[in-house]
């Protein structure tokens, strides 16, 4: 009886806990974040369900079947209701994988606008650097054999090309509200990973690969860059910011950057 009653209370605890969400995920930032945090809801909802469920019934179980000095009595069980809980289950997670995958697949496989801001993203031991092309539009030439940090050319820039000439490099990520961005993902030395928690985006970013990643963020403000994948005894500092302006704001940027 004790065990069974500890059961429930258990459970009505942990419902709560889930209720009060005391720990839970900063605000989104983006359509995408809105629908992974839908489906993530739903995802609990279900789970919590099933949860819920069985352990009532298993402090019903124990309260029904408890010692009370009685014979012991074997049972076979039911076939019927063990495939009536196991269809029910596969029916709730396969819905669960399929519902979540159109958002997934809208991520990776739709195609961003023509006129999206391009912005080249190199993840190094422990730093990110970013490069917009400049008032011509087009990104410059690159050679790793004139990638110099300590001269603020993490890029390779080849300032011989007219084109490189007028790129505009940063630290931070700066990108206008509402407005589709582009990211070519590349990596300098080992696999790091680019993960915004307000955009509800991680993506791996691998030596020898040029990864796009595509998103629009529609609430301006200051985010953490973070590298997700531990890359090296420095990857607690490989942070950087994603800053969310006004169209106005960012055009203005551009423009002193340029100066």
């Amino acid at each position: 009886m004790f065990l069974a009653v500890l059961l429930w209370i258990f459970t009505g605890v942990s419902c709560l806990a889930f209720a009060a969400k005391r720990w839970w995920f900063p605000g989104a930032i983006s359509a995408h974040a809105e629908a992974y945090d839908r489906q993530l809801g739903l995802t609990l909802w279900a789970c919590g369900a099933i949860f819920v469920a069985a352990q009532l019934l298993l402090g019903w179980a124990v309260y029904r079947f408890r010692n009370r000095g009685q014979s012991v009595r074997f049972s076979r069980g039911s076939n019927r209701l063990e495939f009536t809980w196991t269809t029910a289950t596969a029916v709730v997670f396969l819905g669960l994988m399929f519902s979540g995958f159109g958002i997934w697949a809208k991520l990776h496989f739709e195609r961003p606008p023509a006129d999206a801001l391009r912005v080249e993203v190199v993840a190094k031991q422990f730093a990110w650097s970013y490069r917009y092309p400049g008032p011509d539009g087009k990104f410059g030439r690159t050679d790793v054999r004139l990638v110099n940090d300590a001269a603020g050319n993490p890029f390779g820039l080849d300032e011989q090309d007219p084109a490189a000439q007028d790129d505009i490099v940063a630290s931070a990520l700066r990108v206008p509200e509402k407005t589709p961005v582009v990211l070519t993902l590349l990596a300098r030395d080992v696999i790091h990973n680019f993960f915004v928690r307000e955009l509800r985006l991680k993506q791996d970013v691998v030596p020898g690969m040029a990864i796009p990643l595509s998103f629009q963020a529609d609430r301006p403000g200051k985010y953490e860059v973070a590298c997700s994948e531990l890359c090296g005894l420095g990857h607690h500092q490989m942070r950087s910011l994603l800053e969310v302006m006004t169209r106005e704001a960012f055009d203005e940027w551009l423009r002193e950057q340029a100066r």
